[in-house]
């Protein structure tokens, strides 16, 4: 087997509108599932979007705001996740500055050589990696620099 690439994210949310107007309006993913009209065939509370690349990249399933919260600190299971959001500080800086606006918390910010990251969280603490590709960073035929030191991003 040979895995080409990374297809979708599914998370569970307690609350479908309140995240589906967090990836959408804040994010800016654009919705795919359910229709303008509302119909939802699949029978429960879910919300797909998609950047372009394919038919979904992110599903939300509701699962009620009884839910338990994500624990904290080191534990087994997901960390974040990342979503490349430009080839530019400069767009990095456009998008700090929606995010910001947007009164989203910023979480981190690190310069990884390879990349350029904010790290912010969504309604229910899925904790979310905004990046960009370091210009003229050549990590294909040096792959160590992936591992290189984690230093404070100055935007």
């Amino acid at each position: 087997m040979e895995i080409k690439e990374l297809g979708h994210l599914v998370l569970y949310v307690r609350n479908l509108e309140r995240s589906a107007t967090f990836y959408r309006d804040v994010l800016g993913w654009r919705q795919v599932f359910p229709e303008p009209d509302g119909a939802n065939a699949l029978g429960i509370p879910a919300a797909a979007f998609s950047s372009g690349r394919t038919h979904h990249e992110l599903l939300l399933i509701e699962v009620g705001e009884g839910a338990a919260a994500l624990p904290r600190g080191r534990r087994v299971g997901l960390y974040h996740f990342g979503l490349k959001v430009g080839d530019s500080d400069d767009e990095l800086r456009a998008v700090l500055a929606q995010i910001a606006e947007a009164g989203v918390q910023i979480a981190g910010a690190s310069d990884h050589t390879v990349t350029h990251s904010l790290y912010i969280y969504d309604p229910d603490g899925n904790e979310i990696e905004l990046y960009v590709d370091v210009p003229g960073v050549d990590w294909r035929n040096n792959p160590a620099l992936i591992a290189a030191p984690i230093r404070p991003l100055r935007l």
